[in-house]
């Protein structure tokens, strides 16, 4: 459902949803460019992008399909992997586009930390924050793992696969976009996406139990 649909029918729920939502997002994006910046590459800190404001990260399409379809995005962090020593680009291809990800999942661990603490009651308004805040990020996660381009997981496929791979990642990232439109509206990517959401939400349990919380 789209969040405009959500803004009549519940406006503070909309407001809850949009703030996690985003910075869920901007973490997501704040996180591309600390790891490449970390690693050599200072572009995102020189455009003023290694900051939590979020006009610095809207993207005006991204925002308007997400008020209408629910579904959208922020404009990604600007990374020149070429600014970071040769010995270590594939590993910085890696490490910087599982950085996201590895964000959003760290966003709802503590959040299910925090649930499995606190032990709010269902109807408590920490209790839908906190629940929001971890499915949210764990779709993002889950989502983003998906290697199509442009999303993280091809990238991170490309870090470990040979370069006959690449090259047809390459080939298909100019289209991509519309590829992952075009699945998730004929729903193709569902079962994927819930098979990634279950894998992450086990993970995320099994540091839970570890530490033993859950």
């Amino acid at each position: 459902m789209g969040l405009i649909k959500l803004l009549f029918s519940d406006p503070a729920a909309f407001v809850m949803l949009s703030v996690l939502l985003l910075y869920s997002v901007i973490f997501h994006e704040l996180a591309h460019g600390w790891v490449a910046y970390k690693m050599g590459d200072p572009t995102a800190k020189m455009l003023g992008r290694l900051t939590l404001n979020p006009v610095k990260h809207l993207d005006p399409l991204g925002t308007l399909l997400l008020l209408i379809i629910g579904f959208g995005w922020a404009k990604p962090v600007p990374v020149n992997l070429g600014n970071i020593p040769i010995d270590k680009r594939r590993k910085g291809i890696i490490l910087v586009s599982a950085a996201g990800i590895t964000a959003n999942i760290i966003c709802a661990f503590i959040a299910l930390l925090l649930l499995q603490l606190l032990a709010p009651g269902r109807d408590d308004i920490m209790y839908k924050i906190l629940n929001l805040l971890a499915y949210i990020n764990i779709l993002l996660a889950a989502f983003n793992l998906i290697p199509i381009p442009p999303l993280d997981g091809s990238k991170i496929l490309m870090g470990f696969a040979p370069q006959s791979v690449n090259r047809v990642l390459n080939q298909v990232e100019p289209f991509g976009f519309f590829i992952v439109i075009g699945l998730l509206y004929l729903g193709f990517l569902n079962p994927v996406i819930e098979v990634l959401q279950d894998v992450i939400v086990n993970f995320i349990s099994l540091i839970l139990h570890a530490i033993g919380v859950g």
